[in-house]
């Protein structure tokens, strides 16, 4: 039976050995037994990173399944929605930190620029499996995180970022335009649209908080991602919806005011144009 809402797991859902961190690593198959929580649906409001050292089996992230299978390596941004299905043989290890951990030693827009944070890359890169470079760092990632030492959270911080920065190079060059003030732009847009695709649907609601036109911001979407403004917000409401249909249990009406409709028979047209179905129909598919 599905939970009566979808789990938003925080750092402090995980008990730590010693004084509470706001980093966690551990092994995959040590993790799984000690939390079995986390092997259901959730989300969580820190950022992961996990590695398959061996076995098999999937994980599914915000509605998508991917293969798991050594040298898998994930990664989440928080509020992405996930689970897995391990084999008994199923190996690895989970990283958690906190953004404001990051972004202490790492401060500006490194940490929101890596590809693999952002939706329009998959979540996960296939390394080889007998790869040398990210794994070995994983390793003292874990080895550091075992026991207290000195300076410990700057060199876990350290370990951490050479993963990401890494993990970085095995996606496509950017081009030289992505630094360019429109794209900029694009991706302020994606972060408000985050914060408040729940109360404001409208191109100039968010044109406004980013003082261009309404015109201007269809412009710099059409050119950067092939769509409009308004497509890129009906996605997010809909994928919002889906996330809810499918990992609670609660009601079509009960999943309209969550995502601030008033009227649910609203939510119902609204869903079934930019979905291609009803709620009750896509529920009934899941």
């Amino acid at each position: 039976m599905k939970a009566a809402g979808l789990p938003v797991l925080a750092l402090a859902s995980f008990p730590q050995p010693a004084a509470r961190t706001p980093y966690y690593c551990e092994r995959l198959e040590t993790h799984v037994v000690r939390f079995p929580h986390v092997n259901v649906p959730h989300t969580h409001n820190f950022y992961l990173l996990l590695y398959i050292t061996a076995g098999t089996g999937t994980h599914t992230v915000d509605l998508v399944t991917y293969e798991l299978r050594p040298g898998s390596l994930f990664f989440l941004a928080p509020g992405q929605v996930h689970h897995w299905q391990l084999a008994a043989d199923t190996r690895g290890f989970v990283v958690f930190f906190d953004t404001d951990f990051y972004l202490f030693r790492y401060p500006g827009n490194g940490l929101y620029d890596y590809p693999f944070f952002n939706s329009a890359h998959p979540p996960v890169l296939y390394l080889p499996p007998v790869e040398t470079e990210i794994r070995p760092l994983v390793e003292r990632l874990f080895a550091e995180y075992l026991e207290p030492r000195a300076n410990q959270a700057e060199v876990f911080r350290s370990y951490l970022h050479l993963c990401l920065e890494l993990a970085g190079r095995s996606y496509p060059a950017q081009p030289t335009a992505e630094a360019s003030p429109g794209l900029q732009q694009i991706r302020q847009f994606g972060a408000l649209l985050n914060e408040h695709f729940r109360s404001k649907r409208s191109v100039s609601d968010y044109a406004e908080l980013l003082h261009l036109t309404a015109n201007h911001l269809n412009a710099l979407c059409r050119r950067a991602l092939n769509k409009t403004a308004s497509a890129l917000i009906h996605e997010r409401v809909v994928v919002e919806a889906q996330r809810l249909l499918s990992h609670s249990a609660l009601g079509v009406a009960q999943v309209a005011y969550e995502l601030g409709f008033d009227d649910a028979s609203y939510f119902v047209r609204y869903f079934r144009k930019y979905a291609g179905t009803t709620p009750e129909a896509f529920r009934q598919q899941r």
